[in-house]
């Protein structure tokens, strides 16, 4: 057996070298790829917490928005600035610190939420970031001035990154305006808000022509002017600084201004109230009704074959398939996710449907008193306000007014006939009063209608006014008639008089009010408009550039009133006074405008304000121009002697019904003096948005636009 040798192979190695090498260079890129992932996460944890931080921020300025105009309301209510406890809740620092609360901005997700998700097992929340909001003053800080929260926008300008500043001239206000929201009378635009109007601040300090903002509620275009007035306050917002040392990221500060817009009713239908247009009473369509412009309401049904420009509303719109909107017919919601974005898309126009709520940062207050809009005598003295502006005098139209008329007594308890009439007017820029009798003159021997004026050998220019005079006493006078200007009051005048008896000087005017009755028997105060300007002329009063507005009221109170008269009641009945306006066709003598407020039953019977005249200096409308009126009244009836067939209505309407109302007003709804309902085809209207503030009235309704916007660098 033939054995053959064994084959030997060549021997392999391994290097020790080459084994660690390889080792280190595959530990490196693990290490260099785990520090990638470690890095990626950290910049995505970074950029997710920077995005909580934003968001977080974002819903606290949403609650400043709600919160803000509650607290400057209340800063003008009764003992504002004396109860020391709600006082603090009304600073900027209480503002923010229940913004911070109310935006639950300390809490990413809510305790309901991750008790739902729990498996059982402790949770630990892996957001370093969720953490109480800790303290404003170390998130909120004034852009000028780090002890401070905000900076007011009055009396000095901030740079161009800023609205254009308002002038205040009342010390008070100025003070508190950067501790406590402050609205005002005593805010007027002055030379430092030039540049930023577009009217001459010396000739409309009180609301001006500025650009709408560019926001989605439609009470106006954005950019577009409009008339109002512009509050501000600009503050920096910084969430993420008091966690900096935990996250160690901190985002910069992002510059706000939150604005109050003070918007008088400007629009051809404006109100807060729950609206049906379209349609009248009956179900007839509207017939010969021409709007220009946008419509503002709290709730509204639009319905019938109207035709409107725009709607804006706090609480929504029904829109009928046979009406439209801005061109636009809708088969369904017209606030449907998505509605909005594809007009804007297809048209770039923009949206004519809007809600308050649609506007992200923003708020739509209409200011609106109901029924105490119309009675001075339902609100109490307000005192220790915050603001140098009450809340009853800034948002009731009877309080606003320049002259006063009164109903103060009856001829008794059973005879509801006025005896006493008591006028209230301006004279030197003081108040005064004039009691003046309706059924029997308090001086024995002067037929009624006779006023004192002066004493004897006294003098009284009774100016322009056409007049009868009388001196005398103890039922003893001598007559002039018709006299004007200056007249001395003595026996060179008007002759020889007993020597032992008292003398005074008295003037009858032609009255511009009186008692009077309608042909069924109701007992009414008239009142004649064209007659002031002569009547406040010969009482040597301020003329109706100062007195030009009044409020026409019964005096219920136990202190100034009578025991014979009740407050009355509104819806208006046919037991209450009414109120008659006549003369009232050329209302040029009211060169600033004339305003009516009360709380009775208006009966106009005469056409009211139809005669054109010269617009004021720097303001050239497109066409005549109307002394700027307003009348408020919780019902008014066309016709007085006779039932008028149809009523022709030009301007602006409006109602102070709610919103919460279970059925809607109808703001053309007309009625003649027995209270049967106009024909809606005799019914004509032309109405059309007011554009510039030449065109107020003395007595507005209100709203406010609250808003808050970034300021972005250069």
């Amino acid at each position: 057996m033939k054995i053959s040798a064994t084959k030997h192979h060549a021997a392999g190695y391994a290097s020790v070298l080459m084994v660690l090498s390889m080792g280190t260079l595959l530990l490196m890129l693990a290490i260099f790829s785990y520090r990638r992932a470690v890095s990626a996460h950290s910049t995505q944890s970074a950029v997710q917490l920077r995005v909580d931080y934003q968001e977080k921020e974002d819903a606290i300025l949403r609650s400043i928005v709600a919160i803000t105009p509650n607290r400057a309301i209340r800063a003008m209510r009764h003992m504002s600035e004396s109860e020391n406890a709600a006082n603090a809740s009304l600073t900027w620092e209480g503002i923010f610190t229940d913004a911070l609360a109310l935006a639950n901005a300390g809490q990413s997700i809510s305790s309901d939420v991750l008790a739902a998700i729990s498996t059982g097992q402790t949770q630990i929340s892996a957001n370093s970031g969720d953490s109480p909001p800790g303290d404003p003053d170390e998130i909120f800080k004034s852009p000028e001035n780090p002890d401070a929260h905000v900076a007011a926008g009055i009396n000095r300008n901030l740079g161009p990154r800023y609205p254009v500043p308002l002038n205040c001239n009342d010390s008070s206000d100025t003070t508190r305006d950067s501790v406590w929201p402050i609205i005002s009378n005593s805010k007027k635009y002055g030379n430092l808000a030039q540049a930023g109007v577009a009217l001459p601040v010396a000739n409309y300090q009180e609301f001006n022509l500025i650009n709408y903002p560019n926001i989605n509620f439609g009470y106006s275009r954005p950019g577009q002017p409009f008339v109002a007035k512009r509050n501000w306050w600009a503050f920096d917002i910084n969430l993420s600084a008091q966690d900096s040392a935990k996250t160690r990221i901190t985002n910069p500060k992002r510059s706000m201004v939150l604005s109050i817009y003070e918007i008088p009713s400007q629009l051809a239908i404006s109100s807060s109230a729950f609206m049906s247009l379209g349609r009248n009473a009956v179900g007839a369509t509207w017939g010969d009704i021409n709007i220009t412009g946008g419509v503002f309401a709290g709730r509204a049904v639009v319905e019938g074959n109207a035709s409107l420009s725009a709607i804006a509303t706090r609480r929504g719109a029904s829109i009928g398939a046979q009406s439209s909107v801005g061109n636009m017919s809708f088969e369904s919601d017209p606030f449907a996710p998505g509605l909005r974005e594809s007009h804007y898309l297809t048209s770039g126009d923009f949206f004519p449907v809007s809600l308050a709520s649609e506007s992200g940062r923003a708020a739509f207050v209409s200011i609106n008193r109901g029924a105490d809009f119309f009675d001075r005598f339902s609100h109490e003295p307000e005192v220790d306000t915050l603001s140098s502006t009450t809340w009853n005098q800034y948002s009731v139209g009877a309080l606003q007014c320049a002259m006063r008329l009164d109903v103060v007594d009856t001829v008794s308890p059973a005879d509801k006939t006025p005896s006493a009439l008591r006028f209230s007017y301006f004279k030197n820029g003081e108040r005064q009063e004039l009691v003046v009798p309706q059924t029997a003159n308090s001086e024995a021997g002067l037929p009624q209608g006779y006023i004192p004026c002066a004493g004897a050998n006294q003098s009284h220019d009774f100016g322009t006014a056409v007049v009868d005079v009388a001196y005398g006493g103890n039922g003893v006078f001598a007559f002039k008639t018709a006299v004007t200007g200056l007249v001395t009051f003595n026996e060179a005048t008007f002759g020889p008089l007993p020597a032992e008896i008292p003398k005074y000087g008295y003037f009858k005017p032609s009255f511009p009010f009186e008692a009077t009755t309608l042909p069924n028997g109701k007992n009414c105060i008239a009142v004649y408009p064209q007659r002031f300007a002569n009547f406040l002329t010969a009482l040597n009063a301020d003329g109706t550039h100062i007195n030009h507005s009044l409020v026409v009221n019964v005096d219920y109170t136990i202190a100034t009133g009578s025991a014979n008269l009740s407050k009355p009641t509104i819806p208006c009945t046919d037991l209450d006074y009414g109120l008659v306006l006549k003369e009232c066709s050329n209302m040029s003598s009211f060169t600033k405008g004339f305003s009516l407020v009360t709380n009775l039953r208006l009966y106009l019977g005469d056409d009211f304000n139809i005669t054109p005249t010269t617009p004021p200096t720097g303001y050239n409308p497109s066409s005549a121009y109307y002394p700027p009126c307003s009348i408020f009244a919780p019902e008014k009836r066309y016709g007085v002697d006779v039932e008028p067939l149809g009523v022709n209505l030009s301007g602006q309407v409006g109602s102070l019904a709610s919103e919460s109302a279970a059925s809607p007003v109808r703001p053309l709804e007309s009625k003649t003096i027995s209270g049967a309902s106009i024909d809606g085809k005799n019914i004509k209207a032309n109405l059309r948005p007011i554009t510039h503030p030449a065109e107020l009235p003395p007595v507005s309704m209100m709203n406010w636009l609250i808003l808050i916007e970034e300021i972005r660098g250069e």
